[in-house]
Order: C-alpha cells, then structure tokens, then sequence
C-alpha cells in the first residue's frame, strides 16, 4: 500500500472517564466517514490530565491492557474497518502503573502495546509519581494500512527513540501527546515553547526519512491553570507539515500520506545510510567525561 489516510482527533476532555471514552469513539467515526484508515487518539484520552498533581485516588483511572477501553475501541475498529491508537493508563499489577498506548487492527484484533519510556517530572506534569517507565523496549506494529511506529509525549524529545523506532521499520510515527501552556506565561514563551516541540518532531521526519503524526489535546485544565496547546500535525518524509491544527479548538482531520516517499528522500537525503554506526558506542554514557 503506497499510500494511507491518517485521521488525527485532538479533543477536549472532562472529569468523567466513560464520556471521554463515548466522545472519543464519537471523534473516530467522523474520522472513519471522512476516509481515515489510522486514527490516532491523544495522550491519557480518557480522562482529564490529572498528573498536575500527586493524588493516591488517580490511580483508580487506571485499567487493564487489553482491558474495557480496549474491548469498546476494538469493536469500533471492527465496525468500522479502521486501525485505532489508544493511549491509557495502563494498571499493570497492583501498584505497578504504565503510561500505554494500545494498538488495535482494523479487523479489531489486539496487535499490542508500547510502554512510555521517557517519564517527565516538571511543574504539573508529575509523571514520576505515577507511571513506571517502559520495558518493552521500543515498537513496531504490522497493520492492515503498514507498519507503525508509537511513542508517547515525553518520548517525542529523544532523537535516540525514533531512530530505533525507525531502524525497526516503521513507516509511520505517531506521537500522542499532552502537553500545555501554563496560562501566566507570556506570549513569546508560549510561542517558543510550541516552536521547539513541532521542530524536535519534524527533525526525526527529516532524520529518518519517516512520516511523523503528533496528536495532541485541547482545552484548559487545572482549574484554567493550564491551556492544552493543540496544534496537532502531521508531516510528509521530509518534515513537511501537511497539516497542522489550532491551538484551542477541537478537530477530526485526515491526511493522505504517501508511504513511497520515504524511499524517495532517503535516495536524495541519505541521512539513514550514511550514518557512522562504528562511532556512536559513547552514545550510552550519561555523560562524556572523565568520571
């Protein structure tokens, strides 16, 4: 297949798990009306973000993976012939917690999950306190519309996860994120801010030859503290936006992406080739010194 329709849903949430849900699959079939294949859903879909805060009660949000988002999702991936991404909360065991996306085929099936590698720990993004970091190690998924690579929000900032994720074949990668704007901050920050997270995603495109898709939320949270930035893209193999969607409204949008392209700059822009693997052994210390 040369070419694949990609549906991105960049949405608000509220407080109630089950509405989310109801929306989300909502959002999906206005995806699937308007010709989507692979529909990628945003970071911690079904629920408002709540790691502003370090509260023992949030991890009742979390499930099972496979568990009834799943089970709802592969239903409607079924009905509706469409590839879904999910991101949840994943419960592992009892008191062993993922940040997970699932992968569902459009025949329904489960095809698998990716953990959250990278964990943040800022100002209202406390990660740490609830999500064990990945240990599936990076992924790739065979669907019915071509091998897809997912990584998760924080992951979107390391060149090394894409790369691997590229070196195993993806042909698409999909970031569902959430991330926002603290809404006392001035205008040229929120900019910049914005500017450097849309230009570290569209450099793994450029890097690796690989079509990136970020699917981002909406909407202020944290009592107005926060103001989820949307801006939502997807990019060609050569880092070209071919979409990009506002920062404060809700959209369902599907974009075309040709899948041979990929071939077409890596022959012109062989950044892949080229590399100089037998150098890159210091790349996994912390830091290059003498200690």
């Amino acid at each position: 297949m040369s070419k694949v329709k990609v549906g991105l849903v960049q949405m608000s949430c509220v407080k109630d798990k089950q509405t989310n849900l109801n929306k989300a699959i909502e959002k999906v079939r206005e995806a699937a009306a308007k010709g989507a294949q692979i529909v990628c859903l945003q970071e911690l879909f079904t629920s408002l973000y709540f790691c502003d805060v370090e509260d023992y009660d949030n991890f009742d949000l979390a499930e099972a993976i496979p568990g009834p988002s799943t089970d709802a999702l592969s239903a409607v991936a079924k009905e509706l012939g469409v590839v879904i991404i999910a991101s949840l909360f994943e419960k592992r065991a009892q008191g062993l917690y993922h940040n997970t996306t699932a992968i569902l085929d459009a025949d329904g099936s489960y095809l698998g999950k990716y953990r959250k590698m990278h964990i943040p720990d800022d100002p209202a993004f406390y990660e740490k306190f609830y999500f064990t970091p990945g240990d599936l190690g990076y992924k790739v998924f065979q669907t019915k519309f071509g091998k897809i690579g997912v990584l998760i929000c924080w992951d979107q900032w390391y060149p090394e996860a894409s790369r691997i994720t590229a070196l195993m074949g993806a042909e698409i990668m999909f970031y569902p994120t959430a991330i926002g704007w603290a809404t006392d901050q001035d205008e040229e920050t929120n900019k910049d801010q914005y500017n450097a997270w849309q230009t570290i995603q569209r450099s793994h495109a450029v890097a690796n030859g690989v079509p990136v898709v970020s699917v981002n939320r909406v909407g202020f949270e944290q009592d107005g503290a926060m103001k989820f930035w949307g801006g939502s893209f997807a990019t060609n193999a050569q880092g070209k936006l071919l979409y990009l969607a506002s920062h404060d409204q809700e959209e369902v949008e599907v974009v075309e992406i040709d899948l041979n392209e990929s071939d077409f700059f890596r022959k012109h822009w062989p950044f892949l080739r080229d590399r100089r693997i037998e150098t890159y052994a210091p790349i996994t210390k912390r830091f290059i010194d003498e200690d």
